[in-house]
């Protein structure tokens, strides 16, 4: 087995992205249409927000997912694939299933009594559905990437190696986004939850994260090399898509564009992140448990705040605050110290 050692970077990267998403989740109670995916909605919609809202929205779901490909790579450097896979059930499937049938139910109830619905227990993925999704990919992906790992000094590995030490070599990827965007018909491209396009793109995601992972130093080194080239070619795709398409680009636009940020954000990060310390390992065993339980302190604050006549930038920090304040405290003084909880949100028992 090639040597690889622990990357705090890849650490940082996951909690980042799982603030993004629920930033991200924050801003659609002041869009107009996010009462029709459950959310309580601002009196007073802040249509601006949809600006960074859409730069993100075209590369937040992939990044978690390359960056989950990724995570198995290095957990299967000391774990057979029977122990991955518990492992992963443990840490994934069950906080999935819990918030199936408790989190999510919660949020909608909450939802449906702010808007004069009847009330009723409403189980579903919700915003919890792209971690059924990674572990279905972990299921299926298991034979593969485990093949790759235990012959890293095969043809087939040596072969992935050298396709991605060159920019030319991402190219390849690019083209399988684009042509699962064809064959899934994906419009619009960034509707990922609970369609095939997020199945498949989110599996695409994860494998070729796995792939980065395993070509190893001359891949980053290359990323490292020709991380100003590829922001340049995400803010220059983006542009386009403003001006051009307002915000509707063809998917051979929207998935160089959404590569260009990611691998930005890989190659900025492995510069600048990979570095421990006590608050990586606090937010990287908090990150999972505080997204799980935030779409509860979301509406729990939205039904307060948006009481409040104060203009929609003021309601929007209020809610960040709420929100991001009530995850944490729960998480530190419920989730974090009750052992039966921690097991529950996917969390070693103490």
């Amino acid at each position: 087995m090639l040597p690889t050692s622990r990357r705090y970077d890849i650490d940082w990267i996951r909690v980042i992205a799982i603030g993004l998403l629920l930033i991200y989740h924050i801003a659609i109670a002041f869009q107009s249409w996010g009462i029709m995916l459950s959310f309580i909605t601002a009196p007073t919609p802040w249509p601006a927000l949809w600006l960074p809202m859409g730069m993100l929205n075209i590369w937040r779901i992939p990044l978690l997912f390359f960056v989950s490909g990724m995570g198995v790579y290095f957990a299967l450097q000391n774990r057979t694939a029977g122990q991955l896979l518990w492992e992963r059930a443990r840490r994934i499937l069950v906080p999935f299933l819990v918030g199936v049938v408790l989190i999510v139910p919660a949020h909608i109830y909450l939802w449906q009594h702010y808007n004069g619905f009847k009330e009723s227990y409403a189980p579903n993925p919700g915003h919890l559905w792209f971690l059924g999704n990674i572990f279905v990919y972990i299921v299926v992906l298991l034979p593969v990437v485990y093949y790759l790992q235990r012959h890293e000094a095969g043809r087939v590995a040596g072969a992935i190696r050298k396709l991605f030490s060159t920019p030319p070599g991402l190219l390849v990827m690019a083209g399988a986004f684009i042509l699962e965007a064809w064959l899934t018909d994906a419009h619009p491209y960034e509707l990922y939850a609970l369609t095939w396009h997020g199945f498949f793109l989110g599996m695409l995601a994860f494998f070729f994260g796995f792939c980065f992972i395993l070509s190893g130093e001359p891949f980053w080194k290359m990323l490292l090399r020709w991380r100003w080239m590829f922001l340049a070619l995400a803010v220059t795709l983006f542009v386009v898509r403003l001006v051009k398409y307002n915000m509707m680009a063809p998917a051979y636009l929207l998935v160089p564009e959404s590569h260009g940020w990611i691998l930005s954000v890989f190659a900025f990060g492995y510069k600048y992140l990979n570095q421990p310390g006590n608050r990586l390992r606090y937010l990287s065993e908090a990150a999972y448990p505080v997204y799980v339980l935030h779409m509860v302190f979301l509406s729990l604050g939205s039904l307060l705040i948006f009481r409040l006549e104060v203009p929609a930038p003021v309601q929007f920090v209020l809610l960040v605050l709420f929100t991001v304040a009530g995850c944490f405290a729960f998480y530190e003084g419920v989730v974090r110290r009750i052992n039966v909880v921690r097991v529950l949100f996917g969390l070693k028992r103490k």
